[in-house]
């Protein structure tokens, strides 16, 4: 081979290979460029919606830019990872919970998830309220609107990510008894669905699986359980009195006898009226499968929704022959139990005295 020609090979080689630098720089520079349009630019610059998204701790970028796509908040989970690896953004995101809007850049979006930071809200659902008694909290403090929220609870359709709801009562009742009472601390932006996909996934936590296994051990279904629990969260006012309640609503399903529960007949009171200090012996006569006194067995379902200490006593009732239980003429919410009839009206008549007495007192 001529000089000429290996001259020629050389300036060849080193064509290609300024060619493919060239090209590479070109790459380069166009990733860069694309990297960071990618913080400019918006899914939807004209939406006005928020979106609730929850970073779990341990989230990766991947995963995080996986979820915004999911939740149609961004345009590429990959563009969004890649707009992180060019601001070394990787490792700084905050686990939380998050109002993000499509609206959004990555930009602002990363620098949210940096700051950890949302704006939220905290609430508290005491045990037993009914679904209604959460909508007028929840309105109250303005993070919802009343009907439509009602609506939401109603016809929400929650049963198909909730699969117990499918072994509840069926109808607009479906979720009385399993919004969990608690202390909720939520974004401010939050709709209704989200704020009812939380409280039931409270409960998912709350009842096990070795509930589960208890309740099928006494011979009850979990729906029973949580019916029963909210009978004792409306008649017992005191945790040491659960299990003794328990105990009279097991002793009288056992025996044939009507529950005779003032709470399940003010549960239907509740429905179209207010609640009563007192019912009356018409109100006992109220055609209703809620109605204890005139329907056997347990109602068709919860009448409110019971905390952790109600179900516990539910699943563990205490040993004893107790058929009646009054309120104590001490009038401290504790009490008083009986075996008889004949015991439970001496009872009676001892608080109904004790408290004309007291309120007689105070006027």
């Amino acid at each position: 081979m001529s000089k000429k020609t290996k001259a020629k090979g050389k300036g060849t080689v080193i064509k290609v290979i300024l060619l493919i630098v060239a090209l590479l720089i070109v790459l380069f520079l166009g990733l860069i460029i694309y990297a960071n349009s990618l913080g400019g630019n918006a899914r939807d610059s004209g939406s006005k919606t928020m979106i609730t998204v929850a970073i779990e701790k341990g989230s990766t970028t991947s995963d995080i830019g996986a979820l915004l796509e999911k939740k149609k908040i961004i345009n590429s989970g990959s563009a969004f990872k890649l707009y992180t690896a060019y601001k070394r953004l990787d490792g700084t995101y905050q686990a939380g919970t998050y109002a993000l809007s499509p609206s959004m850049t990555a930009s602002e979006i990363s620098h949210i998830l940096q700051n950890g930071k949302t704006n939220d809200i905290t609430f508290t659902i005491p045990e037993g309220y009914t679904e209604y008694d959460i909508a007028s909290r929840l309105a109250s403090i303005g993070l919802v609107d009343k009907d439509q929220f009602v609506s939401l609870l109603e016809n929400g359709g929650f049963s198909t990510e909730y699969t117990f709801l499918k072994k509840a009562q069926k109808g607009k009742h479906n979720l009385e008894g399993y919004l969990f009472p608690s202390t909720y601390t939520i974004p401010a932006t939050s709709d209704g669905d989200f704020i009812i996909s939380t409280m039931l996934s409270a409960y998912q936590k709350v009842f096990t699986d070795a509930d589960r296994a208890k309740a099928k051990k006494l011979g009850y279904s979990e729906n029973e359980i949580i019916i029963i629990a909210s009978i004792i969260e409306k008649e017992a006012a005191v945790d040491e009195d659960r299990a003794k309640v328990a105990s009279v609503i097991y002793n009288r399903l056992d025996d044939g006898m009507a529950l005779q529960m003032d709470s399940t007949v003010q549960y239907v009171l509740s429905l179209s009226s207010d609640r009563k200090k007192d019912l009356s012996i018409d109100d006992t006569k109220v055609d209703s499968k809620y109605n204890t006194y005139k329907y056997t067995g347990l109602p068709p379902g919860p009448i409110c929704n019971p905390g952790r200490a109600s179900i516990e006593a539910a699943l563990n009732p205490a040993k004893t022959k107790y058929m009646y239980f009054i309120l104590s003429d001490r009038l401290d919410d504790t009490m008083v139990f009986s075996t008889t009839y004949k015991q439970f009206l001496k009872d009676k008549e001892a608080y109904y005295k004790a408290r004309d007495k007291a309120e007689s007192k105070n006027n």
